[in-house]
């Protein structure tokens, strides 16, 4: 195959408002032969919308290592695929990263389309300095959570963190034992969706915030970095 033909697209999909995609990865949608989902249900519902109806694979993090070899091999025979995650840019605290890995490996050429994700709005909305930032994705749930959050407490870049809304509150109550009550932290969730809502203020404040609300829905933590 020549090197000039791309053989894997990474096509962001929007992280709430389905209209928030873009013209460039519809057209490439519509022109692979494979889609590669994290989650077919949630990826159908916005192929539908769309009425782009292609073959769809599930590509996750429970199945990956298993599929990948085969994926390669397919697209070193000429097959075309694009992967979408559930939302945003897939490779992003995703398993997405092994496919493009693998691909790269095996010389396949790959093109990742520009667009939505939801660690970007989050920092800008946070108003905290957006020059240099850190962005470490999911805390780990238990091993190693402890020294992770005892390292970043140092770190005096802006910090955006991913979050489940069954663990923010806990997280939250963490990072005033090991950042202090009164850093800044900025909560965002929702993101793009009817019911969006971002809350700054010191941990103490926002903690006390969310700790009186039913919360639903993805969640990106950006903290202010330590004073220098």
């Amino acid at each position: 195959m020549s090197a000039e033909v791309t053989s894997l697209y990474l096509v962001p999909t929007p992280i709430g408002n389905l209209a928030d995609i873009t013209l460039r990865a519809l057209e490439v949608l519509k022109s692979v032969n494979t889609i590669l989902a994290e989650d077919t249900r949630t990826s159908g519902f916005l192929l539908k919308h769309y009425e782009i109806s292609k073959p769809l694979q599930s590509f996750h993090i429970f199945n990956e290592h298993k599929t990948l070899a085969g994926l390669i091999t397919r697209m070193q025979q000429g097959e075309v695929m694009a992967l979408i995650s559930d939302a945003g840019t897939p490779g992003i605290s995703d398993p997405g990263f092994l496919l493009v890995r693998e691909a790269l490996k095996a010389g396949l050429k790959i093109d990742c389309l520009p667009g939505a994700t939801a660690l970007i709005p989050a920092l800008v909305k946070s108003g905290f300095p957006t020059d240099r930032f850190a962005f470490e994705g999911f805390l780990p749930h238990k091993k190693g959570r402890q020294t992770m959050l005892k390292k970043l407490s140092e770190e005096d870049r802006t910090i955006v963190l991913y979050e489940s809304p069954h663990r923010l509150i806990k997280t939250l109550e963490q990072l005033i034992e090991f950042f202090g009550s009164e850093r800044l932290v900025s909560v965002s969730r929702e993101l793009t969706k009817f019911h969006e809502e971002t809350k700054t203020g010191s941990v103490t404040e926002v903690l006390e915030y969310f700790k009186l609300k039913d919360v639903k829905g993805e969640i990106v933590i950006v903290i202010n970095g330590k004073e220098k």
